[in-house]
Order: C-alpha cells, then sequence, then structure tokens
C-alpha cells in the first residue's frame, strides 16, 4: 500500500509536471477496461506510458522478491519500519514549514519595507516578488535541506510549533496595539504553522494512541479484539479516507492539490506570505502520514493476532 502510494505520487508529477501521457495511455493502446483509443498514440508517449506502467509493478515485484528472500521478516519489524517511515517524514515536514514560514516573513517585511532591493539588488528583489521564483528557489530548497535535518533530528518538533505560534500571535498583538503596526504576512505565518500543526501532528497522535475515542466497548476490549477492531478500521475506513483525499486532490491540473502547486497560488494580498499554495500539500502530508501510519496499524495488529503463543508470553 505504501509503495503504490509513493507510485501514485510520482506518477502524478510525471502527469501534470513532466506532461507524461499516464496510465490512461497505456490501457488505451492495450484496450483495458473498455478503453476507447479515440486517437493515435505516437510511439513516445506510448514509451513512456510503459515507463509509468512500470512505476506501479516493479516496486511491487522488488518487494515481493524482498519478502521471498528475507522470510525471517516479521510484521512487528514491517510495522516499526513503517512508523519510523512516517515519524521521518513528518519531521522534515515540520522543519520545512519551519523554514520555509521564517525565510519568507522575512523577505516578505524587506520587500514591504523596501529594503530587499538595498541587500539583493533590483533584479533579485523583482524576482523574489513573483510567487514561482521564491518557490522554486527559496522553498524548494529549504525542504531539501529539511530533510537532511530530519536524518539527525530525533525529535518532531510538535511542542516547539506550538510554542512558535503562541510567539507570533503574540508579537501580533504586542505590534497592532502598542506600535500600530499590522501587516498581511503576520497572520499568514500564524495561519501557515497551524495548519500544518494539526494536519502533520495526526499521524503522530495515531501512533501514540492519542485521538480521542468516542466509544463505550473498545477500553474494555483484550489486545485480539483490539487488533481485530484496529486492522478493520485501518484498512476499510483510514486507508481508503487517505486514498479519496488523494485521488480527489490530484485528479487533474486544476484539483484541489495540483492547481495550487502548479500555479504557485498565493493570496489577493500582494505583502503577505507566498505560501497559500503549501495549504494545499498539506492535505497530501497528511493523507500519506496516515497512509503510512495505518499500513503500520494495520501490521502490528495482524502482528498480534498471528503471533505463536511464545511470543505473546515473551511480549508479557
Amino acid at each position: 500500500m505504501v509503495i503504490t502510494t509513493i507510485s501514485f505520487l510520482l506518477n502524478n508529477y510525471l502527469n501534470y509536471w513532466r506532461d507524461w501521457p499516464g496510465l490512461a495511455s497505456f490501457f488505451t493502446h492495450y484496450q483495458l477496461f473498455e478503453a476507447d483509443q479515440s486517437a493515435p498514440i505516437s510511439a513516445e508517449s506510448l514509451t513512456l506510458a510503459h515507463v509509468q506502467f512500470g512505476l506501479y509493478v516493479v516496486p511491487l515485484l522488488c518487494l515481493a522478491l524482498f519478502l521471498i528472500k528475507t522470510p525471517h521478516q516479521n510484521l512487528k519489524s514491517d510495522a516499526d519500519f513503517l512508523s519510523g517511515l512516517c515519524s521521518y517524514f513528518i519531521r522534515a515536514s515540520f522543519w520545512s514549514v519551519l523554514l520555509i514560514g521564517i525565510f519568507d516573513l522575512i523577505i516578505s517585511f524587506m520587500r514591504l519595507e523596501e529594503t530587499l532591493a538595498l541587500v539583493f539588488g533590483d533584479k533579485l528583489a523583482e524576482d523574489l516578488g513573483r510567487s514561482q521564483f521564491r518557490g522554486e528557489m527559496v522553498h524548494y530548497p529549504l525542504i531539501a535541506v529539511s530533510f537532511i535535518i530530519a536524518c539527525f533530528s530525533r525529535s518532531l518538533g510538535f511542542t516547539w510549533l506550538s510554542l512558535l505560534i503562541v510567539i507570533a500571535e503574540i508579537q501580533i498583538v504586542i505590534a497592532r496595539f502598542v506600535f500600530s503596526y499590522e501587516q498581511a504576512f503576520m497572520a499568514d505565518l500564524v495561519r501557515f504553522w497551524y495548519g500544518a500543526l494539526f494536519l502533520f501532528a495526526s499521524a503522530y497522535t495515531l501512533l501514540e494512541e492519542g485521538h480521542v475515542r468516542v466509544d463505550i466497548l473498545y477500553s474494555g476490549f483484550n489486545d485480539e479484539a483490539k487488533a481485530w477492531t484496529n486492522s478493520l478500521g485501518a484498512l476499510f475506513l483510514g486507508i481508503p479516507l487517505c486514498w479519496i483525499i488523494l485521488v480527489l486532490g490530484m485528479s487533474g491540473k486544476f484539483s484541489v492539490i495540483n492547481g495550487p502547486l502548479l500555479t504557485f497560488e498565493i493570496t489577493q494580498q500582494g505583502y503577505g506570505l507566498f505560501v497559500k499554495y503549501w495549504l494545499a500539500v498539506f492535505l497530501m502530508i497528511f493523507a500519506v502520514s496516515m497512509m503510512i501510519q495505518f499500513a503500520s496499524q494495520f501490521l502490528k495488529s495482524v502482528w498480534t493476532l498471528t503471533k505463536p503463543p511464545d511470543e505473546n508470553n515473551t511480549s508479557a
């Protein structure tokens, strides 16, 4: 499931950022799933379509080969690996919104106060006023740095992000009521970090069993009944919900997630933060992180149901 999700995201990038033909051309060429070939497909497009189809098939075959070669690998180890992968992904996302928020705040402030050209020159100052340039030359490199930092940082940072939101709110109050100074980028930063805090922390909360359960039955279940509940819930409720978000949000160039990201959408207030399109990406991060954690929960629950009695005694 996780590999399929990664393949889906990669194909989405190839479809709408690189204008590759997509799986539809592959299915149309071979007339699969009642696909109707209304126009001929060029040889180049057909080759690219085969590559995209291979992005789904080859990783699954490699996974099957890995499972055959490592029969000693149990589901508990796989679940722990997925949880670690999810934690790394969330750490990188946290550092991304932290760095993007701070750097974009500085750029927007300097641009508003007309000091950007004095420091970086007229040409670069003009370019930094365009959302696409700022996204590609500032935001994307900061994301790469964030993934590197996440390799060495073991803290998810939600506590620090909460503190930073409080500090940002306090500085808005002080600046407005003491110095009569208020700008759009100040409120944009709070909204940007708020969205990240709630959406990014969901998978971690699921990992730590921190979600509020509105039930009167689960707390009284034994381990086996809890495992059945968690596995069925992840399989039939959690994972399908994540797929619905991804499919609907990435179903075309103008969909909820793809549209803002392709156009580097920003707010109507020109001197605000250039981060509105990242709010759409937050939905993708939420869906992917929850998908990974639901898969981990499913594997762990299946391991609980299938582990031999001696492992039950050991874990007890």
